[in-house]
């Protein structure tokens, strides 16, 4: 077991450098077309199979509570970015799937946004570097060990 000191140390540099690459790349997020909320439900659906994602799992892998993610995506599904569809296994379930015109916002948005990241983040650590920190990320994600 860690040094306790060591520990905190290294939460507070980890919690402290994503805050300021988020503050950093929100600044640069084409917001005035999406936001980075809306970002991150198009990219967990365009990543799930299908492009389709069931709304219960979708709550697990954005980044803002339940309530907030229903709203959301009734938003996107008035804009036509999304469809809600029943679930076929799930008579009560739901499931989200991206449209194409969802599909085409988000690739012009994710290029946009994968510069910015490259910018911010990538331009700081080697590819070797980039990929020990992807790795040990990876580590501190319980939810990765049940995927």
């Amino acid at each position: 077991m860690a040094d306790r000191a060591i520990t905190v140390a290294a939460w507070e540099s980890l919690f402290r450098a994503q805050v300021s690459i988020m503050r950093a790349l929100a600044a640069e997020f084409p917001s005035d077309v999406i936001s980075l909320n809306e970002y991150d439900v198009l990219f967990n659906i365009t990543r799930a199979p299908g492009r389709r994602l069931r709304l219960k799992d979708l709550n697990h892998n954005v980044l803002i509570t339940q309530p907030s993610v229903s709203r959301l995506v009734d938003r996107l599904t008035a804009r036509g970015l999304v469809a809600k569809l029943p679930d076929p296994r799930d008579g009560r379930g739901t499931i989200v799937a991206i449209t194409d015109e969802g599909f085409d916002l988000f690739r012009r948005v994710a290029i946009t946004h994968m510069d910015a990241i490259n910018r911010q983040f990538g331009d700081s650590l080697s590819e070797d570097e980039l990929r020990t920190l992807a790795d040990l990320c990876n580590r501190l994600r319980p939810e990765l060990d049940r995927a």
